[in-house]
């Protein structure tokens, strides 16, 4: 017979799983398959959430799309992450290479 402990915390781990929390795990492991293959060290899931806190959970989703359509996961994701890449001068100086 398995101790009481062992039942409450199954239970404890369903009740806490959240779908931001399946996107940040969907992108440490698909950052980290890159990361481990470069010899980086590994990005871990408290890290990955400080640097995915302030985007909204529906721009996650989006950002899931954006990255997976790319030819290169991870250096899409850092890009798109990075805020400095979406300032109006930014994007003007982007518009200004394109022409």
């Amino acid at each position: 017979m398995k101790h009481i402990a062992m039942h409450l915390k199954q239970s404890m781990d369903e009740k806490r799983t959240t779908e931001r929390g399946e996107l940040m795990q969907y992108f440490c492991d698909k950052v980290n398959s890159e990361r481990r293959r470069d010899g980086l060290p590994l990005i871990s899931m408290p890290r990955m959430g400080k640097l995915l806190e302030g985007i909204p959970t529906k721009d996650l989703y989006y950002l899931k799309r954006v990255c997976n359509d790319a030819g290169n996961f991870s250096k899409k994701f850092w890009w798109e992450i990075n805020p400095k890449n979406h300032t109006p001068e930014a994007q003007a100086n982007r518009k200004a290479h394109r022409r």
